[in-house]
Parts: structure tokens; C-alpha cells; sequence
């Protein structure tokens, strides 16, 4: 009962789906005279039959996408809705961009005390899907394998310079900075563990969905020849649909079902605040599925005491888009970071990434240091949890991808400032975060208490839903199957802790520490004109939680189709009035999920509205083809160097 209930989604979406709303937004809006290349989902990996079924509309294949049950094909833009419209045909989507996204940091969630006691990550393989990792003094010895899936580009070289900094915050040695003539040194989280580079990742950083998928179809692979445990995954790029039906998402979660920890970027959109959301709900995909780790950022301040740091103003939050899952789960140092440098990459050359040998030698000149560089942001922040998933699998090699989350997120340390103010000094503005449950998650990651636990969770680590009541107040919703609901010391307040979860047993609670017309209470963020109010998404409308607002009409989440009224989450379907989650319960046939309610005929997930063809998330829109968060208009994570201090 995986992925929130939505077992057998896909196959049902053949069934209750026509043609047009089995096709991704972006699509849509293609000229008839297009080509382009797609992502075409069916009920298993495609061979043969499906190929010469996709042929007969003019596509030719690229590439076999086995963990998501899919291929890559190029095609006429003007075939793709028949092509949709055969029953074989599950979902069609662009093969959408991705983007790139230690000492005081290793120290700061207690990595070098692990060290001391030898947990190195020994004989644990990190799969790195990023821009490549270059052979570097502090990483040569660590890259047991190399490949490259970027198109017309066979080298393993990192030309970006994303991927081998990644690595180095992973598994760096050190070297290039260990011995007496130096005042600091550069270790990585799990030095002794190997690195197996995959790379998707162009020199400007871009890469695409079917790269992605096919670099996690050769970890799952490899994963018993190279012992590979964990996937990082410091990449990301807008959702546009339900976790349910993105291909990337369905990838993610093959290789977490084969025993792989897949740790992903929150993203680095927490400053957007382009319609009065002040940064919540702008966590990317794939960590946006409620399966894997995702991972926000942290600014140490410089120094190796955690009372002083503060939440990375640029770091992503939850809840997703959409689906409503509660993200990020854990947040790491992020900010600042210097790690290894790839000679002639990209990010080498740029002035703002600059380390000086002065950072980090004894009588050190002011030249550019040719070892290391430093850049911020949640794909920084991403290799500190990954090499903490690999000491934990070094001393307990039993432990399950879900065991490995939930003791991470659980011994995660809960004591934040409330509220932090960050100006920016070049005039970018003031910034106020509160460590609420969207923004920190389930706290700030602590590797030695992770390494002393003697809690083993027995249940599903998926993070939860989140759902407004009738009272007003935003609660969890989660699976019974899922270990944080179980009375074993695993509940919501043990693993989010009790300042995260607010009055109540909500999550935002009307009366609760930042309820009425305090700082996020009565009319900002959650309050009556915001994200989850009244009239904020589009004019005239109600917003995400309102009255008409997001996904209704009769589209993928609508009236009459898999959420809606009559349909597999509807009033007398499978999940409906008087099946499995019937009654009224939250599940049931008037509840939240039911016939008439927030997910109903008139509800949330509407036809042309918020996540529509032509809306806020449509085709060319704010999260759509080439718009803010559209195909080429996100830039890597190298533009947040130097951003906060």
C-alpha cells in the first residue's frame, strides 16, 4: 500500500482517462508542426509491440526508461494525442530539463565523531547522478565507475564542475588539504565510501528526465556489483503533474523498492514569492514524491556551534504542489560550502565560487586555490544526508531504505530558533522563515544520535499528506501502514517534534503559536487570502484549499475522472462512500477525499484552473513550458554563491 494509497494508479489512469488528459500540460500547447521528444508511460517496461505501436504514429525510439515503465521517443506533436488515446498508453510527457541544484559542516551534524569511531561509509556504493565527478586528488580514489547519459557526450569528465563538489561534501578525502600547513580541512561526510558516477548533467549544468531515469536504471543495475545503496540526487526541476504520474517520481521509487536510499534536493526556491506564498509549496521534483529523502538547507554561520544556525533563506518548502506532502524531510548545511573543485569546468571559472589559498593554508597567498570551490544551495545539503544514509549502512547493512529515513528524521535535532530574519546585503530584501514543519521538516540532521539509535521503525517512512479539517486546521493524513502513526514511539511528534506540529493535533492550527494575527496567522501565508485562503492564485478565485480553485471540472482530479465523484476516489468507487475509507471519515464519501470536498466535483484539481491547461501550472504559465519555472528558464544552483553569508 505504497504511494499513499495510489496502488495500481497508473493502470486505472487507462481506464478512466481520455486521450487529452493523458497528455502533460506542456504538450498540449505544441504547434501541429512540431517534433519533439516524449516520455510515454505504459503498464510495464515497453518492448516490441509497444515500440511498432508508437512507430504507427511516427515516433522512433531513443531510449528504454525501465524504472518507469516507459520510453523515450521522438514524434510529431501533431500524433500525440491519438497516440494518447490508445488504451495501451498510460501518460505522455516531455522529456523534461533538470537542473544542478565541510569542515564547520561536518562537524555541525556530527560527522566527525562518527569519523572517530570509524564509520566511514566503508564498502557502501553512492550512485551520483549529477554532471560527473572529475578524478581529483580528494576523489580518485573513491570513483569505482563511470558513465555518461548525457547526448554526444561520452566522457566522464564533469564539464559543469556540479557533480565532482557534490562528491566532495560526499566522500572526500581530504588530500588536497590534509597535514601541517594547513589551518582547515576539507573531509567529506563518508570518505570511505565509493563513488559510482553517473552523469546526466551537460556544462551548463542541464540535463533531461530520460537521462535521469536511465542513470537509475543502471544503479538498480549495478546496485549488487558495486554494493550501491544510496542514489544522490542534487538535481531537480518543476512538478507538473501528481507524483502519481511523473515518470521521474515512478523511477525514484523502483530503486528505493530494490533496497536504494534515494536522497534529492528540496530545491532552492524558498525566496519565490510570486503569489503571496512566501516560498511554500516550491519544492522540486523528484523530491516531491513522498518516497524518497528530501533535503533543505542549512547556514552554519561559520562555526561549528548549531545555536547560531539558521534556515537557508533560498531553501525550498512544503507542502508539494498538488499532492500535499509534507516537505522536506530533514534539512543539512547547504550554505557556504567548499569542496572539490573540477579543473576547467564551469562553476571553476566562475569569480563568485572563488576558495583562496588563504581560506585554508598557513601563510596562504590570496591566489585562487586549484583544489576547491564554494557554492550554496539544497544540492549541497543533499550529500551530507546521503553519506549519512552510507554510515548508517555501514553499521547496520540490514536496514531497509524506509528504516534508514525514519531513524534520520526521528534523531534529527528539533531545537531551532522560531523565527529567523536574514537581509539581504545586496539589496535583495528581508526574509523571515519560521522552523515550521514545511520549512525544517523533521529537524536538522544529527548523524552521531542517527548512529546511537537503537529504534528500528516496522512500517512504511512515507512522508505523509497533509489536509485541511472542517475546523480550519491542516492536519497529517497518513496510510495505517505508515510508522508514523503507530503508538511505538514513532508518532508525529516524535518525529517532527512538538513545536513542528502546531495546536492541537494540527499542523497549522487556527489558536496555535502562530495562529490568529501573528506572523503567518489570520491573513498572511495560511491565513484567509493565502496559499490555502481565499483569493490568492488566480483573481476572483478561490486558492489551493478554497471553494473552486485548483484541480476541479473534469479533469485528471476532477468530477468525473480518478479523484472525482463517481470515479476510483469518488463517492461509490473504490475509496469511496461505502468502500475501504468510506463513511465520512477523512477518506470517505463527504469527507476530504470524497464526493463533494476538497478533492470532489467542484473542488481543488479543476479543468482550466491552477494546475490546468492554459493556468498558473499550464502550458505556458507560471510553472509551464517556457515560462518562470517552464523548460530553459531555471538557472543551476551555482547562482546562489555568495547569497547568504
Amino acid at each position: 500500500m505504497r504511494k499513499y494509497l495510489l496502488l495500481g494508479f497508473l493502470s486505472l489512469l487507462a481506464v478512466q482517462l481520455s486521450g487529452a488528459v493523458k497528455v502533460a500540460a506542456e504538450l498540449q500547447t505544441l504547434t501541429s508542426s512540431d517534433s519533439v521528444d516524449v516520455i510515454v508511460q505504459f503498464g510495464q517496461p515497453p518492448a516490441t509491440a509497444q515500440h511498432q505501436l508508437v512507430a504507427q504514429y511516427g515516433g522512433t525510439l531513443k531510449n528504454v526508461l525501465v524504472s518507469a515503465n516507459a520510453g523515450l521517443y521522438h514524434i510529431p506533436a501533431s500524433s500525440i494525442a491519438s497516440l494518447a488515446s490508445n488504451d495501451q498508453v498510460l501518460y505522455v510527457s516531455a522529456n523534461r530539463v533538470n537542473y544542478a541544484m565541510l569542515d564547520v559542516a561536518s562537524k555541525a551534524v556530527s560527522a566527525n565523531i562518527a569519523a572517530n569511531y570509524q564509520f566511514s561509509g566503508k564498502g557502501i556504493g553512492i550512485a551520483v547522478i549529477d554532471s560527473g565527478v572529475s578524478p581529483v586528488s580528494d576523489l580518485a580514489s573513491r570513483i569505482v565507475y563511470s558513465e555518461s547519459f548525457v547526448p554526444g557526450d561520452a566522457t566522464a569528465t564533469d564539464f559543469y564542475g556540479h557533480g565532482t563538489h557534490v562528491s566532495g561534501i560526499l566522500a572526500g578525502s581530504g588530500a588536497s588539504s590534509t597535514g601541517s600547513n594547513f589551518t582547515r580541512t576539507f573531509n567529506g561526510i563518508a570518505p570511505g565510501a565509493n563513488i559510482i558516477s553517473l552523469k546526466v548533467l551537460d556544462a551548463s549544468g542541464m540535463g533531461t528526465d530520460g537521462s535521469i531515469i536511465s542513470a537509475i536504471d543502471r544503479a538498480i543495475a549495478l546496485r549488487q556489483q558495486y554494493n550501491i545503496r544510496v542514489i544522490n540526487l542534487s538535481v531537480g526541476r518543476p512538478v507538473y503533474e501528481s507524483f502519481g504520474i511523473d515518470p521521474l517520481c515512478h523511477a525514484v521509487e523502483r530503486a528505493w523498492a530494490n533496497g536504494i536510499v534515494v536522497v534529492v534536493a528540496a530545491g532552492n526556491y524558498g525566496r519565490n514569492d510570486f503569489i503571496g506564498n512566501k516560498g511554500y509549496g516550491t519544492i522540486t521534483a523528484p523530491g516531491n514524491d513522498p518516497t524518497v529523502i528530501t533535503v533543505g538547507a542549512m547556514k552554519t554561520e561559520g562555526t561549528i556551534a548549531t545555536s547560531d544556525d539558521q534556515i537557508a533563506t533560498y531553501s525550498s518548502k512544503g507542502p508539494t504542489m498538488g499532492d500535499n506532502i509534507v516537505k522536506p524531510d530533514l534539512v543539512a548545511p547547504g550554505n557556504q560550502m567548499i569542496s572539490a573543485k573540477a579543473p576547467g569546468s564551469t562553476l571553476a571559472g566562475e569569480s563568485l565560487n572563488n576558495v583562496t589559498n588563504s581560506d585554508y593554508e598557513i601563510n596562504g597567498s590570496s591566489d585562487v586555490s586549484a583544489d576547491y570551490l564554494r557554492l550554496s544551495g539544497t544540492s549541497m545539503a543533499t550529500p551530507v544526508v546521503s553519506g549519512a544514509a552510507a554510515l548508517l549502512l555501514q553499521q547496520n547493512p540490514n536496514l531497509t531504505p524506509d528504516q534508514v529515513k525514519a531513524t534520520l528524521m526521528k534523531t534529527a535535532r528539533k531545537d531551532f530558533t522560531r523565527v529567523s530574519v536574514y537581509t539581504d546585503p545586496s539589496g535583495g530584501g528581508t526574509f523571515v522563515d519560521q522552523s515550521d514543519i514545511f520549512t525544517v521538516g523533521a529537524g536538522y540532521l544529527d548523524i552521531w544520535a542517527a548512529l546511537q539509535s537503537t529504534d528500528v521503525a516496522n512500517g512504511f517512512a512515507m512522508s505523509p499528506m497533509v489536509v485541511r479539517g472542517a475546523d480550519g486546521n491542516i492536519y497529517l493524513a497518513d496510510s495505517s501502514q505508515a510508522v508514523w502513526t503507530a503508538n511505538t514511539g514513532w508518532g508525529e511528534n516524535a518525529v517532527w517534534g512538538g513545536n513542528a506540529v502546531w495546536g492541537g493535533n494540527a499542523v497549522w492550527g487556527g489558536n496555535a503559536v502562530w495562529g490568529g494575527n501573528a506572523v503567518w496567522g489570520g491573513n498572511a501565508v495560511w491565513g484567509g487570502n493565502a496559499v490555502w485562503g481565499g483569493s490568492v492564485l488566480i483573481p476572483g478565485q478561490n486558492a489551493v484549499w478554497g471553494g473552486n480553485a485548483v484541480w476541479g471540472g473534469n479533469a485528471v482530479w476532477g468530477g468525473n475522472a480518478v479523484w472525482g465523484g463517481n470515479a476510483v476516489w469518488g463517492g461509490n468507487a473504490v475509496w469511496g462512500g461505502n468502500a475501504v475509507w468510506g463513511g465520512n471519515a477523512v477518506w470517505g464519501g463527504n469527507a476530504v477525499w470524497g464526493g463533494n470536498a476538497v478533492w470532489g466535483g467542484n473542488a481543488v484539481w479543476g479543468g482550466n484552473a491552477v494546475w490546468g491547461g492554459n493556468a498558473v501550472w499550464g502550458g505556458n504559465a507560471v510553472w509551464g513550458g517556457n515560462a518562470v519555472w517552464g523548460g530553459n528558464a531555471v538557472s543551476s544552483d551555482s547562482i546562489l554563491t555568495g547569497e547568504e553569508k
